[in-house]
C-alpha cells in the first residue's frame, strides 16, 4: 500500500529519462526516476535488468491499418454470432461479477462484455509481447516517452507489490490482461476482486472485469444511463448539428425526424454518422464519451458500444446506403488539401480520425455541401 500510494501522489516524473541513445543509459535514468518518486531501488533495477529494444512493437506502433476500415466493415468483423452467443454464455456464467460490477460501479454487463471480446476475445488472445520490454521500448522512443515512461514507473511498482513479473506479455503498447489495462490503471483502479491478495488482470475473471468497470466508473460512467441507441434520420435536415461536438435533448432531435428503432432514452445526446447521412445512425449519450478513455479510436469505440447493446438485445444496425468512400489513397490526397486549407487533421495517414472528420464537416459547410462529415469523392473534387 505504501508503495501506491506513493506512487499515486507523484505530479509526474522525477527527472526526465532521455529517449533515444543507448539503452543502458536509458534504463539507469528510469531506475533513478523510480528511486526519486518514491520506489524501491531494488525493485527498480531487478525489473528493468535485461530488458530490450522490441522492434516489433515499434512495427505495431506505426501501422494500425485496421482503423482504416468504415464503421460496417469494421463491425462486420469484430461482430460474429459465435462472439454474441459467448457473450451470452460468459454473461450468465459470471452472472454474479457482473451484478457486483453494476452495484458497485455502475457499468453494466454489455459494455463489460463488449471489451472483454474486443480487447482478449474474452481473455483467448491476451498478447504475446513482453510487457516490460514493449514499455521500455515506447518510453525509450523519441515518438512519445511523454506517455510511456510513466507506465515504466508503475509497471516497477506493480512489481514491487508482486502483481507483475518480468516476464508478463501482453499487448504491444504494454496493456495486460483480459480487458487490456496499462500499469497505471492498474496500480490506480485494479480490484483484488477474488480476494487472493494480488491483481491478476491476466488469470483472475472478477480481477480484470471488477477492475474494467471501476476504471470506467473513474472516466466517468454514470450508472443507470444509456450510451447509444440506434435511430433513423430524414431525407433532409441540418447535417452540420451532427457530430459528437453537438448535444442536444432527444426530444429536439426527434422533433427534427430523428426517430428511434426502439424506444429512445430522454436526455442529451449527439446524433452520430459514422458513413454519412445515408449510413448506419445513432444517438450517442454521455456515457459513450466516456469509452474514449479505453481507446481513442471513433470506429473501434462505436463498434463496442453497438456490440454492448446487443449483447443487451438491441438488433442488427441498418446499413443504408451510404455514398462510397475514399480509398487510401484519395483519403491522404484529401487530408493534404485539407491541411493545406489550414485544418489540423494531424498526421497524413489515410485515417478517418477526428480531426479529420471535423475538417470535413466544415469544408463540406464551405462548400455548400451536406455537412454530414463524411469524406465522398464529390468533396475531393470539389477541392
Amino acid at each position: 500500500m505504501r508503495i501506491a500510494l506513493a506512487f499515486a501522489l507523484m505530479s509526474g516524473p522525477a527527472l526526465a529519462a532521455p529517449c533515444g541513445g543507448a539503452l543502458s543509459d536509458f534504463t539507469a535514468a528510469m531506475t533513478a526516476e523510480a528511486v526519486a518518486s518514491g520506489l524501491p531501488e531494488d525493485a527498480a533495477r531487478s525489473y528493468l535488468a535485461g530488458s530490450r529494444i522490441d522492434d516489433g512493437v515499434l512495427r505495431a506502433d506505426r501501422s494500425q491499418g485496421v482503423f482504416r476500415m468504415s464503421f460496417t466493415d469494421f463491425a462486420r468483423r469484430l461482430i460474429s454470432a459465435a462472439r454474441l452467443d459467448r457473450g451470452r454464455a460468459l454473461g450468465a456464467q459470471h452472472a454474479a461479477i457482473f451484478d457486483r460490477a453494476a452495484a458497485e460501479y455502475g457499468v453494466p454487463k454489455g459494455i463489460l462484455l463488449a471489451f472483454w471480446a474486443f480487447e482478449t476475445d474474452y481473455g483467448a488472445v491476451q498478447g504475446d509481447f513482453n510487457t516490460r520490454d514493449a514499455l521500455v521500448t515506447l518510453g525509450h522512443d523519441c515518438r512519445r516517452p511523454e506517455l510511456f515512461q510513466p507506465q515504466i514507473l508503475a509497471a516497477i511498482a506493480l512489481h514491487a507489490k508482486g502483481d507483475l513479473s518480468t516476464d508478463t506479455t501482453g499487448a504491444w503498447a504494454g496493456e495486460i490482461g483480459m480487458v487490456q489495462m496499462l500499469p497505471a490503471d492498474i496500480l490506480a483502479r485494479g480490484v483484488d476482486g477474488d480476494g487472493d491478495g494480488h491483481v491478476t488482470l491476466k488469470t483472475s475473471v472478477p480481477d480484470a472485469l471488477l477492475s474494467g468497470a471501476r476504471l470506467l466508473q473513474h472516466h466517468g460512467w454514470q450508472a443507470g444511463q444509456p450510451w447509444l441507441a440506434e435511430v433513423t434520420v430524414p431525407a433532409q435536415m441540418d447535417w452540420g448539428l451532427s457530430g459528437l461536438e453537438v448535444q442536444l435533448p432527444v426530444a429536439e432531435w426527434q422533433a427534427m425526424g430523428v426517430s428511434g428503432r426502439e424506444a429512445l432514452p430522454q436526455g442529451m445526446a449527439s446524433l452520430i454518422l459514422p458513413q454519412g447521412r445515408g449510413g448506419p445512425a445513432f444517438l450517442a449519450y454521455p456515457n459513450f464519451h466516456t469509452l474514449f478513455d479505453w481507446n481513442q479510436s471513433f470506429t473501434y469505440v462505436l463498434t463496442a458500444a453497438y456490440f454492448a447493446t446487443r449483447l443487451e438485445g438491441a438488433p442488427v444496425f441498418a446499413a443504408g446506403n451510404p455514398d462510397p468512400g475514399l480509398d487510401d489513397a484519395q483519403m491522404m490526397r484529401l487530408q493534404e488539401k485539407l491541411a493545406a486549407r489550414g485544418h489540423d487533421v494531424g498526421k497524413i495517414d489515410g485515417i478517418l480520425g477526428s480531426g479529420t472528420r471535423a475538417a470535413v464537416q466544415k469544408e463540406q459547410v464551405r462548400l455548400e455541401l451536406p455537412a454530414d462529415a463524411w469524406p465522398t469523392r464529390a468533396l475531393l473534387d470539389a477541392l
